[in-house]
């Protein structure tokens, strides 16, 4: 997790901060996600059944990707010194734009959108996420994602 002043970052606010390594997203991924969140829609679990969809195969459920965020953004995110932790906040807007086929590799894409002191020794970061696709044109989703950082 890269890491840097809170005036470092602070400046960085309106751009690009980082981009994560790819992950592949295996029909095991998949099948253990379903079998978490008791979603086993056969798009997700049956490879010969989702052939006979338009997606052509088995796709990761859309919570699965957006779950991911939390590795991706531990890579990727740009964070202040001396954080004590960090503390999901939400998101406020998630649009799931293109279907992640099982074999596919993604990968989390983030842009810090604004910096603010909540209270003393806590700062909200905002982000907008992309999770690209590899080989895709359109990303599988979009988020804006808030951190609350306790320093």
């Amino acid at each position: 997790m890269p890491v840097a002043s809170l005036d470092a970052v602070r400046a960085k606010v309106g751009e690009e901060v980082g981009v994560s390594s790819w992950l592949t997203i295996e029909q095991d991924r998949i099948s253990a996600f379903a079998d978490a969140t008791e979603d086993r829609q056969f798009i997700h679990v049956d490879p010969d059944g989702a052939t006979q969809t338009p997606f052509g195969g088995t796709i990761a459920h859309g919570f699965l990707t957006l779950s991911l965020l939390s590795s991706m953004g531990a890579e990727a995110m740009l964070l202040p010194e001396g954080m004590k932790m960090a503390v999901n906040y939400g998101l406020d807007r998630v649009r799931f734009l293109e279907p992640v086929r099982a074999g596919r590799r993604v990968r989390g894409r983030f842009t810090l959108d604004s910096l603010d002191e909540k209270a003393p020794g806590q700062i909200l970061l905002r982000h907008t996420v992309m999770v690209e696709i590899e080989g895709r044109e359109k990303p599988a989703l979009s988020a804006v994602w808030l951190a609350l950082i306790v320093v």
